[in-house]
């Protein structure tokens, strides 16, 4: 497993196994197990998932075996719109901590860049400053919400989790990260399936060169930008062909073509759309 070294220096694997959309606990903890028996150590979840218990019991029976040490795995999970004020951020984040049956998160993010998040921020820095938190972020966070948290906070992010994958590459949101020293984690770096992604040509092409399946493919091209990426997947085998990443890199011609594929817009969530605040705000308050 490769890592990459955030701000402050922790390291980071550059892949994770993500469990959105997994709200059946006992179908959540055994992917969780069967992922942790393909060789996942970073593993992403929320408070908005509701599935931070099941997680938390799969690490915990894992670790209790004396087959990982808490100290291997790195453990994502984040702050939903209910909770980013500046009086509820910490509560919010105990909550998490206890579900999940941890003593510390390794990377908590602001979930969206919505809610009084520059309060919630503050909150998050006194956690981390007290060691309860190693590292903080932010997800679906645009380049100038960004630019603007990192220059007017105390400390700025160490992560941006965001939609990356080849048909939608956000070069420009990239380069901005890097500018603020902030690391790129790409959430849907499959596309969802969408776009027929494991048919496409170009990807096949590409991949029949190495010997390997578009999925590999997708995923080896965001970690040679050193990109983070969270997949997801509930078929051991396909944990497995995602995770077997390691001893392979594209060339920068096939780079090339890939960069042929980028939309240069999202077909999941776009963010630019003032329809999608609405929609996210109109959830507050509600169950989750």
């Amino acid at each position: 497993m490769e890592t990459i070294a955030l701000r402050n220096g922790v390291e980071m694997p550059l892949l994770g196994y993500g469990v959105l959309q997994m709200k059946e606990p006992r179908q959540c903890e055994k992917c969780v197990q069967a992922a942790l028996e393909s060789g996942y150590r970073m593993f992403d979840t929320a408070a908005s998932y509701g599935n931070e218990e099941p997680v938390g019991r799969a690490l915990k029976k894992y670790m209790d075996e004396g087959k990982v040490r808490r100290e291997e795995l790195f453990v994502i999970t984040k702050l939903w719109i209910d909770d980013a004020r500046e009086d509820s951020a910490g509560k919010a984040f105990e909550t998490s901590l206890a579900k999940l049956g941890l003593d510390y998160i390794d990377l908590y993010l602001v979930h969206q860049p919505y809610g009084d998040y520059y309060g919630a921020w503050r909150a998050m820095e006194k956690l981390y400053e007290e060691g309860r938190i190693r590292a903080l972020g932010v997800s679906n966070f645009s380049p100038e919400r960004l630019v603007d948290l990192c220059m007017n906070s105390h400390i700025p992010p160490m992560v941006n989790q965001v939609e990356l994958h080849p048909f939608y590459h956000q070069e420009q949101a990239l380069h901005i990260m890097r500018e603020l020293g902030v690391q790129p984690q790409a959430w849907a770096p499959l596309c969802e399936g969408l776009r027929n992604i494991f048919s496409n040509k170009v990807l096949e092409k590409i991949g029949k060169k190495y010997g390997r399946s578009v999925a590999q493919t997708a995923l080896r091209w965001n970690i040679d930008r050193q990109v983070s990426v969270v997949t997801r997947s509930s078929i051991p085998e396909h944990m497995r062909e995602d995770f077997d990443i390691w001893d392979f890199s594209l060339s920068d011609g096939d780079r090339k073509l890939i960069s042929g594929l980028d939309l240069g817009y999202s077909e999941i969530l776009d963010y630019g759309n003032p329809c999608i605040a609405r929609m996210f705000l109109s959830k507050k308050g509600h169950s989750r």
